[in-house]
C-alpha cells in the first residue's frame, strides 16, 4: 500500500506503469484474476477489459479541478463517489486467489482536501513469497514503489479481502489480535502525511524521513538485529525489519521487537486510530487497542 499525496493528473502515467510492471510479474490469468470494477458494481474480466482499465487510468481529459468543470452532474457524480478514478482487480468469484489491484484517486480540487491522499496496492498470495522468496519479494516491491510518488506506505502480511470499503475483524478477531504483525486496514484515505502503522517494508518520504533525521538519523536509532536502512531516489528510504515479513505470536511471546522500535521512533508520525472509527466486528475500544499494538 502505497500513499500519493496527488491526483490522477499528476499520478496516470506512473501508476499504470506500475500495473504493468506487477501484470509482468504475476500475469494476468483467470485463475489470478477473475473481477474488475472501476468504481461500481464488479464485472467479469474478459480479454476486451483490459482495454477498459488501461483507459480508465489513462491521464485525463478536460478541465484540471473539478473547480471549472462547467457539467455540474459529472462533478457531482464525482463527489457523490468520492474519487475521480478508480481501479480494482480481484478474484471474487473464483475465490480468493491472494492476487489483487487497488487504486483509488482522490479529487482534484484546486484547494485538497486536508489530509487526503490517493492509494494505490499490489497484492500477493503467501504462496507467492514463499515460492520467490523474500529477496525477490523485496525487489518487486522496492521496484513498485520507486514508480510513485508516494508520501509514504508499506508492504508486509496483511489480511486481503476482495472488499475494500472498510477493514473488517469478523472472523478473524482473534488472529488480529495474536499476530501483531498481520496488517488488516485496507489503506486510510486522510492520514496526510503521517505514516499507517509499522510493516515489513516502511517507505518514508517527505516530511516524515526529514523529521526522524533522515537515512542517517534512522540507523543511529535502530538497533535491532536485521534492521536496514535504504535510501532511495528523491529523498526517500525504505526500512526494512528482518529478511521475511513477520507475523509475530503474542501467546508465545514473540512480541516482533525490532517493529516495536521503529513505532517509538516513528510514534509522533504514527497515524492515530480516530476516536469514531471501529472495525466491522468489533468496538471503538478494540480498534483503538490494536491500532496501538506495538506502542502500548
Amino acid at each position: 500500500m502505497l500513499h500519493l499525496p496527488f491526483d490522477h493528473h499528476d499520478l496516470a502515467d506512473r501508476v499504470s506503469r506500475a500495473l504493468e510492471v506487477y501484470l509482468r510479474a504475476v500475469g494476468t490469468g483467470q485463475e489470478l484474476f477473475s473481477e474488475y470494477s472501476l468504481g461500481y458494481e464488479p464485472n467479469p474480466l474478459r480479454e476486451d477489459s483490459w482495454e477498459r482499465i488501461r483507459a480508465a487510468l489513462s491521464p485525463p481529459l478536460g478541465e484540471r479541478f473539478l473547480d471549472d468543470e462547467q457539467d455540474e452532474e459529472y462533478v457531482h457524480r464525482r463527489v457523490k463517489a468520492q474519487f475521480q478514478r478508480t481501479v480494482e482487480l480481484s478474484s471474487g468469484d473464483m475465490g480468493v486467489s491472494g492476487y489483487g489491484f487497488f487504486y483509488w484517486a482522490g479529487l482534484p480540487w484546486r484547494t485538497p482536501v486536508e489530509d487526503e491522499v490517493s492509494l494505490v496496492s499490489f497484492s500477493w498470495p503467501t504462496e507467492y513469497l514463499e515460492a520467490h522468496g523474500p529477496v525477490r519479494m523485496r525487489e518487486l516491491a522496492l521496484e513498485l514503489a520507486s514508480l510513485l510518488p508516494f508520501s509514504s506506505g508499506h508492504a508486509g502480511l496483511a489480511f486481503f479481502s476482495p472488499n475494500h470499503s472498510g477493514a473488517s475483524l469478523e472472523g478473524i478477531h482473534t488472529e488480529a489480535f495474536r499476530y501483531p504483525g498481520l496488517d488488516v486496514t485496507h489503506g486510510c484515505r486522510f492520514q496526510g502525511p503521517r505514516v499507517d502503522g509499522v510493516h515489513w517494508l516502511n517507505f518514508l518520504g517527505s516530511p516524515v524521513l526529514e523529521a526522524v533525521g533522515g537515512v542517517a538519523g534512522l540507523r543511529a536509532r535502530l538497533h535491532s538485529p536485521g534492521v536496514t536502512v535504504q535510501e532511495m531516489e528523491r529523498e526517500r528510504a525504505v526500512v526494512t525489519l528482518g529478511l521475511w515479513p513477520e507475523a509475530g505470536d503474542l501467546e508465545r511471546g514473540d512480541i516482533l521487537p525490532a517493529y516495536r522500535e521503529l513505532a517509538r521512533v516513528l510514534g509522533p508520525w504514527l497515524y492515530a486510530c480516530p476516536s469514531h472509527y471501529s472495525f466491522h466486528g468489533s468496538n471503538p475500544e478494540e480498534t483503538r487497542r490494536w491500532w496501538r499494538r506495538f506502542l502500548d
